[in-house]
């Protein structure tokens, strides 16, 4: 099993959602987050005054897949959330030791 972490831009978060629905690809985290690669953030102007965004807008999937789906997955999530330009984000993947369903009790791939 492993652990799939995306951070995206959060306007692609609805074009993910949907392409992994429609591949049978159920459930995911999703939380707001801020950060920044190697654009470092960028100057805005504001009332006529200019400041610095360190720190950028992201939206950050954490999706949980048996391995025989982690290469569909992630092909996924990578068309779905590429709008051509700097900072469409990263993918992470990490491997799951164990997974545990807390009403039923269910372990591994049955829990997920």
């Amino acid at each position: 099993m492993k652990l799939i972490t995306a951070v995206i831009k959060p306007f692609k978060l609805d074009d993910v959602r949907d392409a992994l629905s429609t591949a049978g690809i159920q459930g995911m985290t999703v939380t707001e987050v801020k950060g920044f690669g190697r654009q470092k953030g960028h100057t805005e102007l504001y009332r006529g005054a200019e400041y610095v965004v360190d720190f950028l807008p992201k939206v950050k999937l954490e999706i949980a897949v048996d391995d025989d789906a982690v290469d569909t997955t992630v092909e996924i999530v990578k068309e779905a959330a590429n709008s051509d330009s700097i900072g469409d984000g990263k993918i992470f993947i990490s491997d799951l030791n164990e997974v545990i369903r807390i009403r039923t009790g269910e372990t591994g791939k049955d829990a997920l």
